[in-house]
């Protein structure tokens, strides 16, 4: 079995060891987000990690009813002209800790006095040493270049800082996870539908929205690390507003659409789609959207919205998996990247 693979499989027992770990650091480090001198969040991040991002700017603006935006990075270091962070509480969200330039945005942050937030699977790592709070990843060695268990424990991290803001409800919710990612990489592993098809396919497209937004970036970030293939991920809006144009009879589009708020409004994209002659790949629990797909990935029932991504992703990355094994790569060596990426 390759690494990605057994780290796939370990997802449930790191994001239970990551709730059990660090839910009072999380609870502790909510507090930072409800100071008086807070007005927004600034977060720095790359790769697989800005996808996490995304998923903080629902649970965290949610959480305090205040914009979240990302950092540039680049003004802080390639033009060395950052701007005033005055109000800002600045997070960084880096798996390895060791981007410098995702560091460098919080050095600057503690330059001007501002509370700073790292999430890091690495301790000892650049980006910790910059932060005022640490709340550790806790997935335990990632060895595959591909992320796998960091990512989903990097919501799972989010998620912490969600709950210990809204309370005892959501962090309930939050402690039945770990068995439901279970059985979600259980029946994705069982239900993988034969993807041959696919095995010549020289891109596709990667559709959701609202806190499964993130979700979808990641989906298309892992066909393309591991099979090289050309993928790309909007919302329903952006889709619609020109780039379904490129969108022609078999090409393949995965509708991300779980049950709840932005359900109907990923759904509606379905109808225009299937007359432009697509390929649906559907990851979804409503049963009604799975029927009209080409090409079914299930999710297990039950998961709160809020707590969707983390079920969701996992369809993704056994595609992912599976297209760069049908197409002869090697997993744990994906062509002409590392596993840590030092941007400046």
């Amino acid at each position: 079995m390759s690494w990605l693979e057994t780290e796939l499989e370990e997802q449930p027992r790191a994001l239970a060891r990551l709730i059990e770990s660090q839910s009072d650091a999380a609870r502790r480090i909510a507090r930072v987000f409800a100071r008086d001198d807070v007005r927004y969040v600034l977060i720095a991040s790359r790769g697989s990690s800005s996808n996490a991002a995304r998923y903080a700017q629902y649970l965290l603006g949610r959480a305090h009813r205040v914009p979240v935006m990302f950092a540039t990075p680049s003004l802080y270091t390639v033009y060395e002209q950052p701007p005033r962070l005055d109000g800002a509480v600045v997070v960084g969200i880096s798996q390895s800790g060791a981007s410098p330039d995702v560091a460098s945005v919080l050095a600057e942050a503690r330059r001007q006095d501002r509370p700073t937030i790292a999430l890091t699977n690495n301790p000892v790592s650049p980006l910790a040493r910059e932060a005022d709070e640490l709340l550790l990843l806790a997935a335990g060695e990632e060895l595959a270049v591909a992320a796998t268990k960091t990512y989903l424990n990097s919501l799972g991290a989010i998620a912490l800082l969600f709950a210990a803001a809204d309370g005892s409800v959501a962090e309930s919710e939050l402690a039945r996870m770990p068995d439901l990612v279970g059985e979600q990489i259980g029946l994705s592993l069982r239900s993988a539908p034969p993807l041959e098809e696919y095995a010549r396919v020289v891109g596709a497209t990667v559709v959701a929205r609202g806190v499964n937004y993130g979700t979808a970036f990641e989906i298309a970030l892992k066909i393309r690390e591991l099979s090289g293939l050309v993928v790309e991920a909007y919302s329903p809006a952006d889709l619609m507003h020109g780039p379904i144009a490129a969108v022609r009879r078999e090409w393949p589009v995965v509708v991300v659409a779980p049950s709840g708020p932005a359900h109907a409004s990923v759904a509606d994209v379905v109808p225009p789609l299937r007359e432009r002659g697509a390929r649906l790949v559907v990851v979804s629990d409503v049963p009604a959207l799975l029927r009209d797909a080409h090409t079914r990935l299930p999710l297990v029932a039950n998961v709160p919205e809020w707590l969707s991504p983390l079920t969701a992703v996992i369809p993704g990355q056994v595609t992912a998996l599976q297209l760069a094994q049908l197409r002869g790569l090697d997993v744990d060596r994906p062509a002409g990247l590392a596993k840590v990426t030092l941007t400046r």
